[in-house]
């Protein structure tokens, strides 16, 4: 929390011609909510214009401040001090950053309505059957479904209410808490390998052409964000296009299985979709390409078919040769 979110005013003292207040730098700190010792970091780093000197003492003004408080900005949405710096330069240079800074927020902001909620202990307990299980709790924390309040140790921030109702459904149908967690550990990581291609898709195909400059121009920012608005619930609606496609092909086939009927036509159609693990995928692709991922995962099976055929012949020619000796 910074000085001003803190509700102490600092030190400041209004320039000699009537304008904006100057600080101190241990006032400019409680301001920004910066340490004395970062801002002269970002002096050395050029991140802060060098502030003017009186006699023995700097002063800092409200540009500085606003410096600052934009540097936190974008450090809180996970940029580097250089990324920044390269940002910074350009503003410094006069070109806006309206366009730039509207695409971080876009980027940043939510990618789904639905809105977080809290949960007591006692409260989700409940749903799970009403025993407690401080394991389930500490691996739901773990993987995110659920985040610890400061200060309060009986209440739960939910930032999914959705994935959490899902548990508790398919906990009532039978499945154990750790089983559904392990579930989650590998569907995210499959969900997440999807996310990346569709992002490296786009990237390739949409919004190369903006961000050909590092900084880009604000212009070109600004039609990003707008692209960004566009499409992305595209990624969503595919994925779940695909999934209702997948779980009815693969539900039918189930239910054949099960119940003893003839097999669908699925089972005679030339290919069949296979889940991998989403780091063997990435490694096919890290060592082929993104568009060669499934003819090589093909290829590797066959080849691996072929093989285990070889040695399937080659041993019972021998045992036949064996045989033959001893008659």
């Amino acid at each position: 929390m910074s000085g001003r979110e803190a509700g102490t005013a600092p030190t400041a003292v209004h320039g000699q011609d009537g304008g904006g207040a100057e600080y101190r730098i241990e006032d400019l700190a409680h301001a920004s909510g910066a340490t004395v010792r970062t801002i002269r970091a970002y002096q050395d780093r050029g991140l802060l214009p060098t502030p003017e000197r009186r006699g023995r003492a700097n002063v800092y003004g409200e540009a500085h401040l606003a410096r600052l408080l934009r540097i936190a900005d974008l450090l809180e949405r996970g940029y580097t001090l250089a990324s920044i710096k390269e940002l910074l330069e350009a503003w410094d240079a006069g070109r806006g950053l309206g366009g730039v800074l509207g695409l971080v927020a876009e980027v940043h902001g939510p990618w789904t309505d639905e809105e977080a909620s809290r949960i007591t202990r006692a409260e989700l307990d409940a749903k799970f059957g009403g025993t407690q299980d401080d394991e389930a709790i500490a691996e739901a924390v773990e993987l995110g479904v659920l985040e610890r309040v400061p200060g309060r140790d009986d209440e739960f921030l939910v930032p999914s209410p959705q994935e959490l109702a899902v548990a508790v459904e398919l906990h009532a149908a039978g499945v154990p808490l750790l089983a559904i967690s392990g579930h989650l550990k590998e569907l995210r990581g499959q969900v997440e390998h999807i996310a990346s291609r569709f992002l490296e898709f786009t990237t390739e195909h949409v919004f190369a052409r903006y961000l050909g400059h590092r900084p880009p121009t604000d212009s070109d920012a600004a039609e990003a964000a707008s692209m960004v608005r566009r499409l992305r619930p595209l990624a969503q609606q595919t994925v779940d296009a695909e999934l209702a496609r997948a779980m009815q092909m693969f539900a039918t086939r189930h239910l054949h299985h099960h119940l003893g009927a003839r097999e669908s036509a699925i089972e005679g159609s030339e290919t069949r979709p296979v889940l991998l693990p989403a780091r063997t995928t990435q490694a096919v692709q890290d060592l082929v390409g993104a568009d060669r991922v499934a003819d090589f995962i093909a290829a590797a099976a066959e080849r691996e078919v072929q093989a285990r055929t070889l040695d399937a012949l080659t041993s019972s020619h021998t045992r036949t040769n064996k045989v033959d000796e001893k008659g």
